[in-house]
């Protein structure tokens, strides 16, 4: 069985994102998922959205996980984080020592996406030492208002 912590925000809805869950999915019937979304600070999201950056990130979990079921991946559970993608991995990490197999980690396409520009793909992978599956997705106006 493997087991992978997802991590988005803006992208934990969209197609591509699904996508890549439902293949990994189907390499293992049994696979397991936590979807962990950051409470991105909300001048840092692509578009404006209403609500306190927690509130935003729980309904953006709360999405994200019913399109997963829909899609028959296996939500184990969803979580908000740090508003720092890095801190929030770091917290989920120690709080489930040995829990993950793999990290999936969803982000907007280059020249749009912060976490990008962080090189997160690259700090996970170095500082955790968890295999990370880098997910690109577009994220249309209408999905990021509704809180994805």
């Amino acid at each position: 069985m493997s087991r992978y912590l997802v991590v988005a925000h803006q992208t934990a809805a969209t197609p591509g994102l699904l996508s890549k869950l439902r293949q990994l999915a189907g390499e293992d019937s049994n696979a397991k998922f936590v979807l962990l979304v950051p409470a991105t600070p909300i001048p840092h999201l692509l578009t404006w959205v209403e609500g306190e950056a927690v509130e935003v990130a729980r309904r953006a979990a709360e999405l994200a996980a019913e399109q997963m079921e829909k899609f028959g991946i296996a939500v184990r559970r969803t979580e908000v984080g740090d508003g720092s993608p890095l801190v929030a991995i770091e917290d989920e990490l120690r709080e489930h020592p040995g829990a993950y197999d793999a990290i999936v980690l969803s982000t907007l396409p280059l020249g749009v996406s912060r976490w990008l520009k962080l090189d997160l793909p690259h700090q996970v992978k170095r500082k955790f030492g968890l295999p990370v599956v880098h997910v690109v997705s577009e994220v249309e106006r209408a999905e990021v208002e509704s809180g994805s």
